[in-house]
């Protein structure tokens, strides 16, 4: 299962209201990539995909790719204001390690 914090679903939901096109969730994948060697991406998207699990948390809809979501099983993911910057943290128990930017693991 995925977690997603109040804080991610505010904001994912926020996103999808201010969306210059009609989203009907949000897309999390694992890629080849970044700092390490799997990076997370995240983007609104219509609908589905026919390998897609639905995640669905007070109406807001995620999908995950089944390749994907066996990297993601027990992640938590957060949004989060600092004055670093803010943006989605992931905290996934499935990583051996993670880079500084919090965006790629391995």
């Amino acid at each position: 299962m995925i977690n997603l914090t109040d804080s991610a679903v505010n904001a994912a939901k926020s996103a999808i209201s201010a969306s210059a096109f009609p989203a009907g969730g949000l897309r999390i994948a694992v890629e080849a990539g970044g700092c390490a060697e799997f990076k997370y991406t995240m983007g609104l998207v219509a609908r589905a995909e026919p390998d897609d699990t639905l995640i669905e948390r007070d109406g807001l809809k995620v999908f995950v790719d089944n390749k994907s979501y066996r990297h993601l099983i027990g992640t938590t993911i957060d949004f989060v204001v600092a004055l670093e910057g803010s943006g989605f943290t992931f905290d996934n128990p499935n990583a051996k390690s993670s880079c500084s930017c919090g965006r790629s693991f391995s």
